[in-house]
């Protein structure tokens, strides 16, 4: 089996000593499994921006990606951005572009998840393109949906250097993810543009990940947000690849 991917964001249920406490236990989970990457399964984290320098220095010497949530398309006259340049500096691998959230909450366009896109390319980082229908539909639909988004947001030859995140809205803080079958016949319709991962969002948790024969893995939110499920996750990653 291919390699498998396994993050988490903390979106901002978590203050900065909860935090803190976390990426101490999750730091447990990962010395406790070294070699991850080397095994084939690549972790990544996703603390609010502020906790950054503590995720990297708290989990130096891991092999687990440091990842941001939002980022801004240029440096300069941009109050309250963070800029793909800085991100760099900081030590993030990862960034995390599209989320719902992000598009419902705050009003993100397709033309500016695109410049995000672009940004973090051109600053060598990897994007998480996050992208997902609103509600349920045929999965032939669902995937049409994603695909306008892939196309909106990636620029041309560039989508091999891209992760995306196949998150359906209406499943993100749902009881239950979304159905195997389901999730499996999106992402296929989503491989057509080989991008380098494709990883499943939306109610994650133990025994998600098996039944979905076409992801390269899981991106976690509250589940995660105990580091001994994040560790039960990683150990379903590990069994499937090894």
């Amino acid at each position: 089996m291919a390699d498998l991917f396994v993050g988490v964001s903390t979106k901002a249920y978590l203050g900065y000593e909860q935090t803190l406490a976390w990426l101490a236990g999750v730091r447990e989970v990962l010395d406790a499994r070294p070699g991850l990457a080397e095994r084939g399964v690549h972790a990544f984290v996703i603390p609010s921006s502020p906790l950054i320098p503590a995720a990297r220095d708290a989990l130096a010497e891991t092999g687990c990606w440091i990842g941001a949530q939002d980022v801004h398309w240029s440096a300069g006259a941009a109050t309250g951005g963070v800029s793909a340049s800085l991100l760099r500096e900081l030590g993030v691998t990862i960034v995390e572009i599209g989320h719902a959230e992000r598009r419902t909450i705050f009003g993100e366009t397709d033309e500016q998840i695109a410049l995000k896109t672009a940004a973090v390319l051109d600053a060598g980082l990897v994007p998480l393109l996050c992208v997902g229908e609103a509600s349920r539909a045929d999965p032939v639909d669902a995937a049409r949906v994603c695909a306008a988004q892939v196309r909106s947001a990636v620029p041309a030859g560039r989508t091999g250097d891209v992760i995306l995140a196949y998150e359906p809205w209406w499943a993100i803080g749902a009881a239950e993810p979304a159905d195997a079958a389901y999730v499996n016949a999106v992402v296929r319709e989503l491989r057509v543009f080989a991008p380098r991962a494709i990883v499943y969002g939306g109610s994650a948790g133990p025994g998600t990940l098996a039944p979905l024969t076409e992801v390269d893995g899981l991106f976690l939110g509250r589940f995660a947000h105990d580091p001994a499920n994040f560790a039960r996750v990683l150990d379903e990653a590990l069994s499937l690849v090894e």
